[in-house]
């Protein structure tokens, strides 16, 4: 009979490895713009959040974004308030399905996605362990080197710059690639054939 901390721990284990795929299919489904309205309004939010960020304090960023979403709240809803007045209906709160909604987080839920967070967590903290006690010194070596490369770009970009261009990257890459993967293919193994013929001499 099988040890039930084993079991416990085998069945985290498998819950994880399929939450993790879960939220890479959904990531994959976005950058690649399955559904274009859902990858449009994703990268739209990033970017104008990105762009909010690097105009304004976080502070002024989410009090304009929780007053933009009041205005269109109490809008609509004086405007329903306003036609069941008129119309003498008796619809009630235009927002009860909403407010009825159970949005409570589920304990088992938010032990799966503590128990994912745990998992990066404890993998970045093994790596830099091995990489600032110097485990193996090629690898802290290039880490340095890393380092030393991004206090260049520092000079040059800030945060938000950077968080900036990654979010365009990453919602314009893999749709590029996936559109002219033949060509891109064909100069990324002719530059990786440059390359190598370079070191070798």
């Amino acid at each position: 009979m099988a040890d039930p901390t084993t079991q416990s721990a085998q069945i985290s284990s498998d819950m994880n490895a399929s939450s993790t795929k879960e939220s890479t299919y959904y990531v994959m489904e976005l950058v690649y713009w399955r559904d274009p309205k859902k990858s449009a309004v994703a990268f739209g939010m990033s970017l104008l959040v990105l762009l909010s960020l690097a105009t304004f304090s976080v502070i002024s960023v989410v009090s304009y974004l929780l007053l933009a979403l009041l205005c269109v709240t109490i809008t609509f809803r004086v405007y329903k308030s306003v036609i069941q007045a008129v119309q003498k209906s008796e619809e009630g709160h235009p927002f009860k399905a909403l407010m009825e909604k159970d949005l409570t987080v589920q304990p088992e839920i938010f032990r799966k996605y503590v128990d994912v967070c745990l998992t990066y967590v404890n993998r970045a903290i093994k790596q830099a362990r091995h990489l600032l006690l110097v485990e193996d010194l090629v690898d802290s070596l290039k880490l340095a080197g890393f380092m030393w490369l991004m206090t260049y770009v520092g000079a040059v970009f800030n945060g938000i710059t950077i968080l900036i261009l990654t979010d365009i990257i990453f919602f314009s890459t893999p749709l590029v690639y996936e559109k002219n993967k033949t060509q891109i293919d064909k100069y990324i193994e002719l530059i990786r054939t440059r390359v190598e013929v370079t070191l070798a001499k």
